[in-house]
C-alpha cells in the first residue's frame, strides 16, 4: 500500500490518495467523519481557536461505499485561514519550527503560512488514510486503540490500557468520554493542566499510548521491514512526535534478561506470553500478543512568550513573539494521529504478507451514481 499526502496548512486545500487497497472493501464514511472529527481544530477550549470542517472529498476510488481498486485520492478544503498572521517569519524563525531549516532547504520558497507542509494540519488527510485502514483492520479481526497516557511537567498519567488481553470496559471508557483518557479524573487534571499552559502563554506536551489488539503472529520482516519500523517510520511523520518506544521500551535496559524475557506458555491451544515487556514484537515479527507503542509529543512550539531568535537577513539577535491561533498541547487532538499511524502501518504488513480477508466478487449491476461532495 502506498499513500501520499499533499497540500500546506494554508492551501486552498489538502489531501492524500492511497494505492494498494484491495477492490470492493466496504468503506463507512460516516464514521470516517467521526474519526476525522476527534483531530479536527475547534472542537475545545484545549485546542486552537482555527475551526475547519475536515470534511473529506473522494475524487476517485470509491465508488457506492466501496473501494474499486483504484487508487484512493481524497482532499479536504482549508476555509479558516489567516496567513497575516504568519508575516515576517521568513526573516526571523520560530524557536521549535521548521523555519529556519526549511529555508536553508528551499531556498526561501517554501510556504511559511500556518507551518507550510510542516503543519500538523497535514495530519488531517493522514486521517483519511488512516481511518480507513482502522475500518478495514476490524475485518481482519484487529482492534487500535490510544489514549494519553502522561501529560505535561507533572506527569499527570492515565490508567495504562490492558497489555495482555482486550479490555472492553477500557475501550468503552475511552468511546464515552469526551476527552481522550480512560480515567475521567485524570482527564480533568490534564484538561486543567492545559487550559493553565494556556493562560500562562505556554504550552505542554505528553506522551500517547497506543495498542494494537488480535494481530496475527508471524507478521513482518526482520532487520529493515520489521513491524516496529514501519510503525515508527509513519509516527515519525506526525510533527511534533520526537520518541517512539514499543513494550517496555527504554524501561528494558534497567531490567535484567530474566526479568524483561516474556515466559511462553500454552493457553487454550495456542502460544501466549506471560507479559509483554516485548510490545507483541520479536525481531520484527508479531508474536499474537498485543502491539504496544507509546509515542513522545513535544510542548507546542508556538507561544505567546517572548523568545530569543535571530533576524536571518541582518545576521543579527532578536526577539520573537509568535502570533496566529495555536494549540496549547498539540497531545490530545494527536491521539487519533497516532490510531491512524499504527493502523497503516498494520494492514499494509498484513497486505504485503498476504493474510487480509479476501473480498469475493461481487454480481450484478452496482450502477454508477456517484455522491456529491455534499453528501460526503
Amino acid at each position: 500500500m502506498k499513500v501520499q499526502i499533499f497540500g500546506e496548512s494554508h492551501a486552498s486545500a489538502i489531501g492524500c490518495s492511497i494505492d494498494g487497497l484491495p477492490a470492493g472493501l466496504p468503506i463507512d464514511l460516516d464514521r470516517l467523519q467521526r474519526f476525522l472529527d476527534r483531530r479536527a481544530p475547534g472542537r475545545s477550549a484545549t485546542a486552537t481557536t482555527r475551526r475547519e470542517a475536515d470534511a473529506p472529498e473522494f475524487l476517485c476510488g470509491l465508488l457506492n461505499g466501496h473501494t474499486t481498486g483504484a487508487p484512493i485520492a481524497a482532499i479536504i478544503r482549508n476555509s479558516n485561514t489567516r496567513s497575516a498572521d504568519y508575516a515576517g517569519l521568513r526573516r526571523v524563525p520560530r524557536p521549535g519550527h521548521a523555519d529556519y531549516p526549511a529555508r536553508v532547504r528551499f531556498g526561501n520558497w517554501h510556504d511559511v503560512a500556518g507551518g507550510g507542509h510542516f503543519s500538523g494540519r497535514l495530519t488531517a488527510p493522514l486521517c483519511i488514510a488512516g481511518g480507513i485502514a482502522l475500518q478495514e483492520l476490524e475485518r481482519a479481526g484487529v482492534t487500535i486503540a490510544a489514549h494519553i497516557a502522561e501529560l505535561g511537567p507533572e506527569r499527570i498519567s492515565d490508567e495504562p490500557l490492558d497489555a495482555l488481553d482486550m479490555n472492553s470496559a477500557q475501550l468503552a471508557a475511552l468511546a464515552s468520554h469526551g476527552f481522550p483518557t480512560i480515567d475521567e479524573q485524570a482527564g480533568a487534571a490534564m484538561r486543567e493542566r492545559i487550559l493553565r499552559a494556556k493562560g500562562d502563554r505556554d504550552s505542554v506536551g505528553g506522551i500517547i499510548e497506543c495498542i494494537a489488539y488480535g494481530m496475527p503472529a508471524g507478521i513482518g520482516d526482520p532487520m529493515f521491514d520489521g513491524i516496529e519500523n514501519r510503525i515508527a517510520r509513519i509516527a515519525f511523520g506526525i510533527p511534533a512526535v520526537k520518541g517512539v518506544e514499543f513494550g517496555a521500551g527504554f524501561e528494558a535496559a534497567r531490567k535484567a534478561g530474566s526479568e524483561n524475557n516474556d515466559p511462553f506458555r500454552m493457553e487454550d491451544g495456542r502460544v501466549r506470553c506471560a507479559t509483554n515487556n516485548a510490545g507483541g514484537i520479536l525481531g520484527g515479527l508479531t508474536t499474537g500478543m498485543p502491539i504496544v507503542c507509546r509515542l513522545s509529543v513535544k510542548p507546542t512550539p508556538s507561544i505567546g512568550r517572548a523568545q530569543e531568535s535571530v533576524d536571518l537577513d541582518t545576521g543579527s539577535d532578536t526577539e520573537l513573539t509568535v502570533g496566529g491561533r495555536h494549540d496549547p498541547a498539540i497531545v490530545p487532538r494527536a491521539v487519533p494521529v497516532a490510531e491512524a499511524a499504527c493502523a497503516l502501518a498494520l494492514l499494509d504488513a498484513l497486505l504485503e504478507d498476504g493474510c487480509y480477508p479476501p473480498v469475493p466478487p461481487r454480481t450484478g449491476d452496482i450502477g454508477t451514481t456517484r455522491p456529491t461532495a455534499d453528501e460526503n
